[in-house]
């Protein structure tokens, strides 16, 4: 599913668009714990998360993460924007619930990660 669908199926808006709207994701990962999302080990994986701060974009980078749902009606803040936008992460909020957004996107065939 590309990544301008999701934002419209999750009824969700771009804080920041990276060039990314075309991109295609099959996985997706939901956790809060930035310390499970550091052992991801497959490209091209979605993050769905409640943590608004300036870790979240880090471990993204790290982890080679371009794409970050904000759920739980949450928002990045300025700090989070700039870093993601230097980084080339895009970074779509939703007012959806982690698990209302996984059983969207599952529904649309997009696979969880375990």
């Amino acid at each position: 599913m590309i990544v301008k669908d999701i934002v419209t199926l999750l009824d969700a808006h771009y804080v920041n668009n990276s060039g990314l709207e075309n991109e295609n994701y099959d996985v997706a990962f939901a956790s809060d714990l930035m310390s499970d999302v550091l052992t991801i080990d497959i490209p091209n994986v979605l993050l769905i998360t409640g943590l608004a701060n300036i870790q979240t974009i880090r471990t993204a980078d790290m982890a080679e993460i371009k794409c970050i749902v904000l759920g739980r009606n949450k928002k990045a803040t300025p700090e989070m924007i700039e870093l993601a936008q230097e980084n080339e992460i895009t970074i779509i909020e939703c007012a959806y619930s982690l698990f209302h957004i996984c059983g969207l996107l599952y529904n649309e065939g997009i696979d969880p990660l375990y």
